[in-house]
């Protein structure tokens, strides 16, 4: 399982149970943020070759 799909799925676990939500937030826009990153890097790879 990548590892930008564990984060998003803590942190919705953690915002759906109340359980400190502001981490389970950050989580989430970690996840985000690697996804975004993965896919601009693959698509660089992309148009240099």
């Amino acid at each position: 399982m990548p590892t930008w799909l564990i984060l998003i799925l803590v942190g919705v676990a953690l915002v759906i149970l109340g359980v400190a939500t502001e981490i389970g937030q950050f989580l989430i826009w970690i996840g985000v943020i690697v996804v975004v990153a993965s896919l601009i890097i693959g698509l660089v790879r992309r148009s240099r070759t």
